[in-house]
């Protein structure tokens, strides 16, 4: 029931101070030996959290290294009992004792320190050290005589500890108690009735020690006093307390002090030996005296940070039972023995590479249990990265970002963290935490190449893969899948997409129909490579496709023109030399390249040995003289082949009149056509033909003469008015004065050789008009300027019959 009534008294304090977000801290007082799940706190009612925020924030308790004896109920939001607390087990005599930890949220990160201080209650009952204890007084011990008595020791502390002692029966003895500034009581035992050896040689007596508890504990001890033969006078201390001073780990054996006292009797009663009476485990364990020179000796470790200073009793007695006592006072040094210790509160696996400034990536916890200088700590990164540490409040630490991040330059960093205290020498203590950055979509992807140039051979597969495009992305993961798509464009008004494709996982691009380099040589068309990203960054490059050309062309024969229903001829005099150009076989190969080169044959004639026809160009030349005995028709067969692989050719048939007059050649215009299969009426036609072109020459040479006739009347009129009129000349046409057959003028050079000045057929130009030009500066005078000459112009040019 009292411990109920403990418990129902728990008293809650609340200190606000400014930490890196909030800095609470809550104090809970509750009395030791609570079993296990009693209510310490309703935590969150006293931190005005919600219980929903327990939960998101994944609230838990850090401890630290110390033992886990409290559990936060994130349900109810409480506190509970995990483990029975004892208060002497867990802070022996100091007091107050209490636990200390925080409580951490998470999203965002929160703590808060939380403080349960554990009252002592009277569980533990005063107890002596020794069973027993043994006096020998003389019986001249006078009235008065003071005799230590060793102390009980009760573990409990305040109201609960050790108050009183009694001693029975007091017919001899009574009890004295001394108050020391301590709080400790000295018991000695006061002679207050001499002794009669004689009467009474043995004395039992019981001491018995009380605590102010409730109810009360107590315990005891028997006194057994042997009555000896006078010694009256006891052992006195030169000083009734000494102090000294020793640094922490110092080595066992090291000298703190001497003491000494001094008897006055004589013989055995004046020999004093020394003993230290202290009740303490502790105090024996550390520290011992010399029984005959009173030198203190250190045979422990002591530790400043677990006790600051030591109190020594000890004890003279002399032969004849006598005894003093003293106090040795002994301070411990720091000595800066203690790294700091490093305490990863909250942690952050991994944080974006768009993180904001400043964002909170660990915090931590660092103390040092050295004092003064011995226990400053000061902590720093030991490497040049984009995080700093920050401190939020005493002991406490935070590391923040401090510039941009970028996962491309470094994807993961391994943070350490080294806190330094300023001891002399100073100690360290490092800890690393790894740290990942997740990837952000902030890198378009990035072609190989700035522009793409591909071949396709024309009379492609449909289907076909012509090369491939390949793009990079910087990124990671769904950021760095890279799709292709091919951009809408039109080629030649036709939408692209009916010319290539590009496979959108691959960059493959592949021949959507089969090209024909007579129609199309080379188109572009741009690719665009996108990312997986949210929102997808994208970036794009220009494509050249270049059509090669194939040998799918035979060549075509541009003259003479072959007709079905009419016969062409060309005609050559019987007086022809050697070399005489009869005709030109003109051909052309839509193909390009070496698939256009074009090579002349003669396949079959009337009379091989008349004729030959020029390899490079096609010219149809007589290799002998032309005789009486020729026949006048003669044919030739010619075949023109392209140099592809494999080559095409075409064959044309050549018609020759080997005459000097027209009558000689329509004489054998019958044979003519008997041989071509053609009908009677082509006579008809002849002759209606050979008509016109009679009547068109007469009427060209009275107008040319006319036109002579009118400008020579002009340029006179010109000369003797010295007016500066411009006499109007008709254009001159090239074919004004032709006799060929053509149905047009061509203007060629002729190539056998390397070593010729002519090339192969090039096709003419009509002649331009004359152009007049008048100097201001000169009257009547004009210049006339021809700039193209007619090809009638070449002494090499045949003439031509026409045959219909």
């Amino acid at each position: 029931e009292r411990r109920r009534n403990l418990a129902g008294n728990i008293l809650l304090l609340c200190y606000f101070m400014f930490i890196f977000k909030y800095d609470i801290q809550v104090i809970y007082s509750i009395p030791e030996e609570l079993s296990k799940g009693s209510l310490v706190g309703n935590i969150a009612q006293d931190l005005g959290l919600d219980l929903k925020r327990l939960k998101t924030g994944r609230a838990r308790l850090h401890i630290g290294n110390s033992a886990e004896y409290i559990v936060l109920n994130k349900e109810r939001g409480v506190l509970l009992i995990k483990e029975r607390i004892d208060r002497e087990a867990l802070c022996k005599q100091t007091t107050p004792c209490a636990l200390h930890f925080q409580i951490i949220l998470e999203n965002p990160i929160e703590f808060y320190r939380v403080t349960v201080e554990i009252t002592d209650i009277n569980d533990n009952a005063p107890i002596f050290k020794m069973n027993s204890m043994l006096f020998e007084i003389s019986e001249s011990a006078v009235r008065g005589a003071k005799f230590v008595l060793e102390k009980a020791f009760d573990s409990d502390v305040g109201i609960n500890g050790l108050r009183s002692y009694s001693l029975n029966p007091t017919d001899n003895f009574v009890l004295k108690l001394h108050d020391h500034t301590d709080g400790e009581k000295e018991v000695e035992m006061i002679l207050q009735k001499p002794l009669d050896r004689e009467k009474q040689q043995e004395i039992s007596l019981v001491l018995t020690a009380v605590d102010g508890g409730e109810p009360q504990l107590s315990g005891t001890v028997q006194i057994h006093v042997t009555v000896l033969d006078a010694n009256d006078n006891a052992p006195v201390f030169k000083q009734s307390m000494y102090r000294a001073s020793l640094a922490e780990n110092s080595p066992k054996g090291s000298l703190l002090t001497t003491v000494s006292a001094a008897d006055i009797d004589q013989g055995s009663y004046g020999l004093v030996t020394y003993s230290i009476s202290s009740n303490s485990d502790l105090i024996l364990d550390l520290f011992e005296i010399d029984e005959t020179t009173g030198e203190v000796h250190l045979i422990g470790e002591v530790d400043y940070e677990t006790s600051k200073h030591y109190q020594i009793d000890i004890k003279a007695k002399d032969h004849g039972g006598l005894t003093d006592s003293c106090k040795v006072i002994l301070d411990i040094i720091d000595v800066n023995d203690n790294n700091p210790i490093i305490d990863l509160m909250s942690t952050t696996p991994s944080i974006p590479e768009d993180a904001k400034f400043q964002t909170v990536v660990a915090v931590m916890s660092v103390h040092d249990t050295d004092s003064d200088n011995n226990g400053v700590v000061k902590c720093f990164l030991s490497e040049k990265i984009p995080f700093t540490i920050e401190n939020s409040s005493k002991g406490f630490y935070s590391i923040v970002t401090e510039s941009n991040l970028d996962r491309e330059r470094a994807s993961e960093y391994n943070i350490t963290v080294t806190c330094s205290d300023e001891g002399v020498p100073s100690l360290s203590s490092s800890v690393t935490l790894t740290l990942q950055i997740s990837d952000v979509n902030d890198n378009a992807p990035v072609f190989e190449r700035s522009s793409y140039e591909a071949y396709i051979v024309e009379n492609n597969t449909p289907g076909l893969s012509i090369f491939t495009v390949k793009a990079r992305d910087a990124d990671w993961n769904q950021n760095a899948r890279v799709s292709y798509i091919l951009e809408d464009s039109s080629v030649n008004g036709v939408p692209v997409s009916t010319y290539v494709s590009v496979s959108a996982d691959s960059g493959v691009i592949h021949a959507v129909r089969s090209f024909d380099y007579e129609q199309i040589k080379d188109f572009h068309f741009r690719v665009k490579a996108q990312d997986g990203g949210s929102p997808p960054l994208s970036s794009n490059v220009s494509v050249k496709i270049l059509i090669q050309d194939q040998n799918d062309n035979a060549p075509q024969v541009l003259y003479p023109v072959q007709t079905g229903g009419s016969l062409v001829a060309e005609m050559v005099p019987r007086s022809a030399e050697v070399g005489y150009l009869v005709t030109k076989v003109v051909a052309v190969d839509v193909d390009s390249g070496q698939n256009a080169w074009l090579s002349y044959k003669l396949q079959k004639a009337t009379d091989r040995a008349l004729f030959e026809v020029g390899l490079q160009n096609g010219e149809i030349r007589t290799i002998r003289q032309v005789t009486d005995k020729d026949a006048v028709k003669q044919r030739l067969t010619v075949v023109v082949e392209d140099n592809g692989q494999p080559s095409r050719s075409a064959t044309v048939n050549v018609n020759v009149a080997v005459a000097d007059s027209f009558p000689e050649v329509l004489s054998e215009f019958t044979d003519f056509t008997q041989d071509m299969e053609y009908n009677d009426n082509l006579t008809f036609y002849l002759v209606l033909a050979l008509a016109v072109v009679s009547f068109l020459f007469i009427t060209c040479l009275v107008v040319i003469i006319s036109v002579k006739i009118y400008r020579w009347r002009q340029s006179r009129i010109l000369y003797q008015s010295n007016l500066p009129v411009i006499p109007y000349y008709p254009p001159r046409y090239s074919d004004t004065l032709g006799t060929g057959t053509l149905p047009h003028v061509y203007n060629y050079e002729v190539c056998r050789t390397t070593d010729s000045s002519k090339s192969d057929c090039k096709f003419g130009r009509a002649g331009s008009q004359n152009v007049l030009i008048m100097d201001p500066s000169s009257t009547g005078t004009m210049q006339r300027i021809q700039s193209d000459k007619s090809i009638l112009d070449e002494p090499d040019s045949p003439l031509e019959v026409r045959l219909v």
